[in-house]
């Protein structure tokens, strides 16, 4: 890749980080703003890339911005906001949005860039930061074919799975489905890891057996990587992010008018997590969380064989 674009990032956490990395890796001429740490500003500047003081500013510097935030509120303000991408006038302006946002908000983000003469883009993320640093996410990502044959030269830069779902939109609300499906799976193992041990089974056999099936899937491998060998980093991805795509996956049904019945499960299992404070624990933790509602120490039948 010759570099040519210059490329913006803002939101540099677990996922943001390494795919900034890879687009300086890549050639492009990178400014980034960061959105809650200093640290991989810090790192990212002394790669090379340069810190933007407000998004206004790097909208006036780059062609394509990625924003890699936690959820459409945060989109919105970054977008909207007086110092915001809008605010810069920059016709012409492609952004990026690989957070997992409300579809609502992006069809009218997506109304009021292309009033100013600029495009949005959804390209949520799938897999983890482990693949963020490889560069080999998945992007399901929402464009006209024109706009998507553009950005696909940079996106290439960190995925290795690149699908052009639809127009702007459809990357985030196949990624809601995406999400649904996860934790769905979150909840269901959590619940059957439970099961499984206050009825003499430990998380361990549990593994073996499931593991070694045609049930077996790269997100069990990583949750069970928790469940049975407390591998606290097995999956990092905090419960308060997961409750709020699957409250966003329930408003999408409520919306088509879908029945939701097991979104509705799955959404109460979540919510309780954060209810008790357990917002900021992973994805797989949620094993620890059914537990402790049926009286189970989970780490303890963890160390059972």
């Amino acid at each position: 890749m010759s570099g040519e674009e210059r490329i913006g990032f803002i939101g540099l956490g677990p996922m943001g980080h390494g795919m900034a990395v890879n687009l300086l890796k890549a050639g492009h001429p990178l400014a980034v703003k960061g959105n809650r740490s200093r640290a991989p500003v810090d790192d990212l500047v002394a790669q090379g890339a340069t810190e933007a003081a407000s998004p206004k500013a790097m909208a006036e510097s780059c062609d394509i911005i990625h924003l890699c935030l936690s959820n459409s509120d945060q989109v919105e303000a970054v977008i909207r906001g007086p110092e915001g991408i809008l605010a810069s006038g920059r016709s012409g302006l492609v952004v990026i949005d690989c957070t997992t946002s409300n579809p609502v908000s992006t069809a009218e983000l997506a109304a009021e860039m292309e009033a100013a003469g600029m495009v949005l883009v959804d390209a949520p993320l799938g897999r983890t930061p482990k693949e963020a640093a490889a560069g080999t996410l998945d992007a399901m990502v929402g464009a006209a074919p024109e706009v998507f044959a553009r950005v696909r030269p940079v996106i290439e830069c960190w995925a290795g799975n690149i699908t052009h779902v639809g127009p702007t939109g459809a990357g985030h609300k196949m990624k809601l489905i995406m999400n649904f499906i996860s934790m769905g799976y979150a909840a269901l193992y959590g619940e059957a890891v439970v099961l499984g041990a206050k009825v003499g089974l430990p998380p361990e056999t549990v593994r073996q057996v499931i593991g070694g099936s045609r049930l077996s899937n790269g997100f069990f491998e990583t949750f069970m990587k928790y469940a049975v060998d407390r591998d606290r980093n097995a999956h990092v991805f905090a419960i308060a992010n997961a409750s709020k795509d699957v409250r966003y996956a329930a408003a999408m049904a409520s919306d088509a008018g879908v029945a939701n019945i097991l979104g509705a499960a799955i959404k109460h299992y979540f919510t309780h997590a954060e209810a008790i404070g357990r917002g900021g624990d992973y994805v797989p933790m949620m094993t620890d969380i059914i537990g402790a509602l049926n009286g189970m120490d989970m780490e303890a039948e963890a160390a059972k064989r």
